[in-house]
């Protein structure tokens, strides 16, 4: 299984890249794989772009950044019309924004106002722009990985439940342990070493890895499709979703915990990173055991809460781990 051998071997490099961050490089591997993009949540300095970085570093693709500032514009993302003369006569030409480009970080997006927010999630969802009338169409490999910082909420914007629900998933990403954070200082002290080295000793060092190419994986992608799911299995995942629609039928706290329930968008997200999921353990079929590693990323930011639940201090975590406990696979 030459392909998914390669996709282990990416996971590998970006580990090495992350230290302690396991989960979020294999949910960056699992959004590329499942053609989806991320939301990722975390406090300042814990790698978030570095994770992506590391993933466009090894892989045949186009990397592009994008801070979100409260006076950014959405041609700032999207790229604009700019007027050329040349021998007496003009034309309007595109030029591309910062959108277009393989893997795209969204850095901070709950800083930039809503139309900025729009514009790219619009590329997300339709894989394409319309500028001045004209439709731009992205890259076959594309993928956004956007971050949210949970602290420090002055003067950001929100974004609303209904474009939260375009991300495939919502990563969490947490303090690393004390003995990974010792191999990150060595790790970091290393690179600012080769970094100042000079350029003779850079010659004479080991080369960079080849990057793993593009097609490995569109080729992913395909075995990926040919997972086997059973009815059992569709079953569990929908009827999974369809606890946080109906609480109510479930349990006390569910019913005065959930407000507004997941749409079928997260069966959907629920079915490719679970079929992933698996084919990265290197079954071909799914199990149990993958809808439940993946659900919480899933379901995360698609619940809306009730003011008791957020008054209790009940997060969407917890209403998960109730709606797992109360679920049972028939």
């Amino acid at each position: 299984m030459a392909v998914r051998d390669d996709i282990l071997e990416l996971k590998t490099r970006m580990s090495q890249a992350i230290i302690g961050q396991e989960m979020v490089v294999e949910r960056l591997v699992i959004g590329l794989l499942a053609n989806g993009n991320l939301l990722v949540e975390g406090l300042p300095g814990l790698a978030k772009t570095r994770a992506i970085k590391s993933l466009a570093e090894n892989l045949a693709a186009d990397f592009s950044r994008i801070q979100f500032t409260p006076d950014l514009l959405p041609s700032d993302v999207t790229g604009t019309e700019i007027y050329y003369t040349s021998g007496g006569a003009g034309e309007f030409r595109f030029a591309p924004g910062p959108i277009f480009a393989n893997i795209v970080l969204a850095d901070e997006i709950n800083r930039a106002p809503a139309k900025v927010q729009s514009a790219l999630l619009e590329a997300m969802e339709e894989r394409q722009i319309t500028v001045a009338g004209k439709t731009h169409a992205m890259e076959p490999l594309f993928m956004v990985m956007a971050t949210q910082n949970p602290i420090d909420q002055e003067g950001t914007y929100p974004l609303p439940e209904a474009q939260m629900d375009r991300f495939l998933m919502h990563v969490k990403i947490g303090y690393p342990a004390s003995a990974h954070e010792v191999e990150v200082v060595r790790l970091v002290r290393a690179e600012e070493i080769a970094a100042t080295a000079s350029a003779h000793a850079q010659e004479v060092g080991s080369a960079a890895p080849e990057r793993i190419p593009q097609e490995t994986v569109f080729s992913a992608r395909r075995e990926i499709g040919g997972i086997y799911v059973s009815e059992p299995i569709e079953r569990y995942m929908v009827e999974l979703v369809y606890a946080t629609r109906a609480p109510e039928n479930y349990s006390h706290e569910l019913r005065h915990w959930i407000e507004v329930g997941a749409s079928p968008r997260a069966s959907l997200a629920l079915d490719k990173c679970s079929r992933t999921h698996a084919w990265l353990q290197g079954r071909d079929y799914v199990d149990p055991v993958d809808v439940q590693a993946i659900l919480h990323d899933v379901l995360r930011h698609r619940l809306m809460l009730t003011y008791q639940a957020q008054g209790e201090g009940t997060g969407p975590d917890r209403v998960i781990d109730e709606v797992l406990e109360l679920v049972a696979l028939t």
